[in-house]
This record gives C-alpha cells, structure tokens and sequence, in this order.
C-alpha cells in the first residue's frame, strides 16, 4: 500500500507498463517461433518470417521491453539456421 501520491502514481505506472509489455513480448516470442518453425518451410516464405522477428525483436529492444543485447543473440541465431536451411535447400535441390 503506498504511503504517500508519488508512490500510488508509481505503483500506477508500474502496472501500466507491466501490461504493455507483457503484449509486447507475447506477441515478440509468437512471431519468433513462427519464425523458427517457418525455417522448415520454403525458402522464401521463412526469409520473410525472419524479417518480420528480426523487425519485431528491433523493435522490442529499443523500447527496452528487452535488452538489446538479446535481441542481438536471438537475430543472430535466426540469421544462422535461415541460412543453415537455405544452404540445405540448395544442395538438396541441385
């Protein structure tokens, strides 16, 4: 129980920002996984996805709903088995 406004204003805020970004990263870590599932898919359809976590991971960081250098990681290793799987594709293909 807050003792004094500030505090109320505070807890008020906190509850507030809390939500926000609970949406935030419920909607970051769906887009990541249909990012990471879509890598079994076509090349083109999982070159999009990626973009797409890749933006929202971006997007997420630099609003400090994560740290920035986890986002670095996750795009990282996204970038890694988009072309894992795109090298995959290719010998498998020809």
């Amino acid at each position: 129980m807050a003792n004094h406004a500030s505090a109320d204003k505070r807890n008020r805020q906190r509850i507030t920002r809390t939500a926000r970004n609970r949406a935030a990263k419920s909607e970051l870590r769906t887009v990541v996984k249909k990012a990471r599932t879509g890598l079994k898919g076509a090349p083109q359809e999982s070159t999009a996805l990626v973009t797409a976590a890749v933006s929202a991971l971006d997007r997420a960081a630099s609003k400090g709903t994560i740290p920035a250098k986890r986002a670095s990681r996750v795009k990282s290793r996204l970038a890694l088995a988009l072309h894992k799987a795109s090298v995959a594709a290719k010998t498998a293909a020809g």
